[in-house]
């Protein structure tokens, strides 16, 4: 059962974390209109809150994390 608001649409697209003037590559598998999944180096840490900067139509989002497994994190749109 899914219970996403938003249908999910495989990607895979490079992003960048920005937070504090830190800047972290990811790697963005899944996007809707209201988040995604990202793919990040397992020991970095990552704040709830930070900005997501993609190099498609989509720009620079606002996110906070909803979910982190090991190296992934699920974030929505602010």
């Amino acid at each position: 059962m899914n219970n996403r608001k938003n249908e999910r649409h495989q990607v895979l697209e490079s992003g960048t974390i920005l937070f504090q003037g830190s800047k972290i590559d990811c790697a963005v598998h899944d996007i809707s209109v209201g988040g995604a999944k990202l793919e990040i180096d397992a020991d970095i840490v990552i704040p709830d809150s930070f900005d997501l900067l993609m190099r498609n139509e989509c720009g620079k989002q606002r996110c906070h994390v909803v979910w982190r497994k090991q190296a992934r994190i699920g974030v929505a749109f602010s």
